[in-house]
Parts: structure tokens; C-alpha cells; sequence
């Protein structure tokens, strides 16, 4: 008997992305969306198109609304909790929604699957901001990139915590109550503290999703402000990798409930944000893009690699598509739906 699952935030970019997967299994799913995020209507009328109206069952409703919560989890085996604000600027701008939306939200879900007669597994969509800015860490400068002088594989799990920013203070405090659901209410809960996840049905803004908004606005030829130097790194994950990671959590739950893993492309993916993404969306453009520099944004890291080792140890996942492969994946699908982002 196939399990049911409950997909908060379930029309966003991952949600829908894990939305299909899971009806191709032949899933039974619950989409729990406000649809109050740009493209999230679309991506639900992209699952409607290609699985029919019976395909899920869709609750058009706010994360912190309890009562809401509670009746959609009511019959959930699983709960992957992914509704949330995103924005490290939306968060600095508005931090008692960001703090309503993403702890209280949180608090919610646990709450849900709490009182549920069936024990269900909980992911929990965390961020890696909940390490901070990490200033202690000695960081090199390279001609197209930053490196870190002591960590070769990036950062592990070990890491304190170090809370910056409203939207990480928000996300942290749901990491950490998901984590100790766990160990006071023996809930099968699982964080997976994400890094820069990038694919098709990402309606990329320039606040979040970077990836994605650069060859949305290269493509359409809108113009494109680089914050810094260009050379700060991120490690970057093709959507696909990280809902593999999802199953083999959930797969693995006996193993993997209680336990905090670090999920991104790792060292053997990295790339810094325009001095090495540049010259690889001007190939696939074959024209030159012009951009302009601003100052460094507040709390803007000029490296954050995840070390995944953890996660490959205790569920045997690890990345399989490089970030050249996945850009080149995410610009042929902007190039085919441009249309899409004509009204934006």
C-alpha cells in the first residue's frame, strides 16, 4: 500500500518538482499552498495539465493557519514541511511574518503530526543560514573564486549554530524544534539544512534563486545586477539530487529520524556566482551579457560549501548531476517556456 504524503508548500518550485515525481509513483498526495509565491499558480496548473484534476488533492491554505494544518495532516504517512518565506531581504524588511510564516508554520506542522494517530515521518526544508556568517573561517581569494583554507570538503553538521538575519533566526528556530520533536515526542522528524537548489519550475527572483533568475534574465534579456565581486561560492544541486536525497531519507527513516544532514552540491559542485557562472551562460547564449556591480549585500557570505559526507555515510545519497549539466538542464527548459515569464 502506497503512502500518502503531504506536500506543504507544495506548488513551489521543490514541492511541485516532488509533486510529480511522487504521481508518476502512484502516490497519494496532499498539495498545501497559499499560492501566494510568484509562478506557484502556474506550477499548479503545470500538474493539473499533465496529470489530470484527480491526480492530488489540492488545499488552498496559509501554514499558519493551525487548524488547516492539522485536518491536512491528519492522514499524511509522510510530511514534507516546505512552505515558508525565503528571502534573507523579505525577512529584514517584514521579520514578524517571516518569523509567523516559517516558526510558527513549523511549530504547526509538528503539532499536526503530533496529534496524528499515525506517526508520520516529518522532512523539514532547512537552510544552510543557520550557520551564520561564519567569520571565524579563513578564506582564500582565487582569480574566479573564494576557498576555504581548512575545509576542503566545506562545512559539516558540527558546525555551531550562528543564527544572522531574521528569515535565519526564523528557519533555525524550526530546525531546531523539528530536530527536538524527535527526541521528546520520538517523532520520526528529519532536517535537511539545503543549499542553493536550482532547476526547472523555479521562478527565480533576485532575492532568491539566484541561479535561476540569471538565465531567466540572460534569456529574456533583462538586466542583471551582480552584488560584490562576482567571486563568492556556493555549492549547487540540481533539483533531481535533492528529491533523491528526500526518498533515501524517507527510505532510510529508521536511520535518518532524529538527525540534522547538510544537503547541497559539495565540493565536487561549487561555483562562484558570476566570475564561473558568467562565462558558461555566455557559451550557451553565444553572445556576450552585459551586467552591472553593486555593493556587497548584508551578510552575504563570500563562500558557503556544504560538507555532504554525512548524508552519503548514513543513506548512501550523494549528488550524480554536475552543475554544468544541471545549468545547461535549467537554460534548455527557461529557453522552452519563456513564455512563462513574459507577464513577470
Amino acid at each position: 500500500m502506497s503512502k500518502e504524503y503531504l506536500l506543504t508548500g507544495g506548488a513551489g518550485f521543490i514541492g511541485s518538482n516532488y509533486a510529480k515525481r511522487l504521481i508518476a509513483r502512484g502516490a497519494k498526495i496532499i498539495i498545501f499552498d497559499n499560492l501566494s509565491r510568484p509562478g506557484t499558480e502556474k506550477n499548479l496548473e503545470w500538474l493539473y495539465s499533465q496529470y489530470g484534476p484527480n491526480a492530488f488533492h489540492f488545499i488552498q491554505a496559509d501554514i499558519r493557519d493551525s487548524k488547516a494544518v492539522n485536518n491536512a495532516g491528519r492522514t499524511a504517512d509522510v510530511i514534507v514541511h516546505l512552505a515558508g518565506q525565503v528571502a534573507v531581504t523579505t525577512s529584514v524588511n517584514d521579520p514578524r511574518e517571516d518569523f509567523e510564516v516559517n516558526a510558527l508554520g513549523t511549530f504547526n506542522v509538528l503539532e499536526a503530526a503530533r496529534n496524528s494517530t499515525k506517526q508520520p515521518v516529518v522532512l523539514y526544508a532547512s537552510t544552510n543560514k543557520v550557520y551564520g556568517g561564519m567569520e571565524d573561517l579563513v578564506v582564500e581569494e582565487q582569480v574566479d573564486s573564494y576557498r576555504y583554507r581548512d575545509f576542503p570538503l566545506g562545512i559539516s553538521e558540527a558546525r555551531n549554530l550562528d543564527f544572522h538575519s531574521p528569515y535565519g533566526c526564523s528557519k533555525g528556530c524550526g530546525d531546531q524544534y523539528v530536530h527536538d520533536y524527535a527526541r521528546i515526542y520520538k517523532l520520526p522528524t528529519v532536517v535537511l539544512r539545503q543549499s542553493c537548489i536550482y532547476g526547472p519550475r523555479q521562478f527565480g527572483l533576485e532575492d532568491q534563486g539566484w541561479v535561476a533568475w540569471f538565465v531567466i534574465a540572460s534569456i529574456l534579456g533583462r538586466p542583471i545586477s551582480i552584488y560584490g565581486d562576482g567571486k563568492q561560492v556556493r555549492d549547487l544541486l540540481y533539483i533531481d539530487d535533492l528529491l533523491n536525497a528526500y526518498d533515501a531519507a524517507i527510505d532510510h527513516i529508521s536511520v535518518s529520524a532524529g538527525q540534522v544532514f547538510n544537503i547541497g552540491g559539495g565540493s565536487e559542485n561549487v561555483m562562484s556566482v558570476w566570475a564561473q557562472f558568467g562565462p558558461i551562460l555566455q557559451r550557451l547564449l553565444e553572445h556576450p551579457i552585459e551586467v552591472s556591480y553593486a555593493n556587497w549585500r548584508p551578510g552575504d557570505q563570500k563562500i558557503y560549501v556544504s560538507d555532504i559526507s554525512k548524508a552519503k555515510r548514513v543513506f548512501g545519497w550523494q549528488p550524480t548531476i554536475s552543475v554544468e549539466k544541471g545549468i545547461e538542464k535549467l537554460f534548455s527548459w527557461v529557453k522552452e517556456n519563456q513564455r512563462l515569464f513574459q507577464g513577470d
